[in-house]
């Protein structure tokens, strides 16, 4: 990766929403060098998807997330991929990633309630044959998402009286 696929990169990384024009006008590059890199990024699969990302606490009553780690066998022939293809084919599920560790995967999911949650790890992960055990951490609050701090409020303890 050369240095201006890295400051495209960073770029998009801040803001995604940044035009290739008005990159390329911040980084001095003519639209056609950072088009190029983009479509680059794109092709090698370094660029997945350009998002937005939602801080749906104050929005949805109706919205749960949890992390769920799971401990697995590794399957013969196809490892953790066969597993994590499996998982991640489920729709509650947003993020994937295996970990080392206690548990080998961190299943990021999103559903409608508590009990949505439950219902998922009990009758979808935990009946794979070569899952061994699952933890399930609600998500509370969100305090910062992906670099950005969800409320600019200070964060403060009021003093206890005697």
């Amino acid at each position: 990766m050369d240095q201006l696929e890295r400051d495209v990169l960073g770029i998009l990384e801040a803001d995604s929403r940044t035009p290739l024009p008005r990159i390329a006008e911040m980084l001095g590059k003519s639209e056609e060098q950072v088009k190029k890199a983009a479509a680059d990024l794109e092709r090698r699969g370094t660029i997945v998807k350009y998002t937005a990302i939602f801080n749906l606490d104050e929005e949805e009553d109706e919205c749960v997330e949890a992390l769920i780690e799971v401990k697995v066998s590794p399957q013969s022939g196809s490892g953790f991929d066969g597993i994590a293809e499996e998982i991640a084919g489920h729709e509650e599920v947003k993020t994937l990633y295996l970990m080392s560790g206690s548990y080998d995967f961190l299943v990021i999911v999103r559903a409608g309630s508590v009990k949505s949650v439950s219902r998922f790890v009990s009758e979808c992960i935990s009946t794979f044959d070569c899952v061994l055990s699952t933890a399930t951490h609600f998500i509370l609050k969100k305090y910062k998402i992906e670099g950005a701090v969800t409320k600019k409020e200070t964060f403060r303890r009021n003093p206890i009286q005697a």
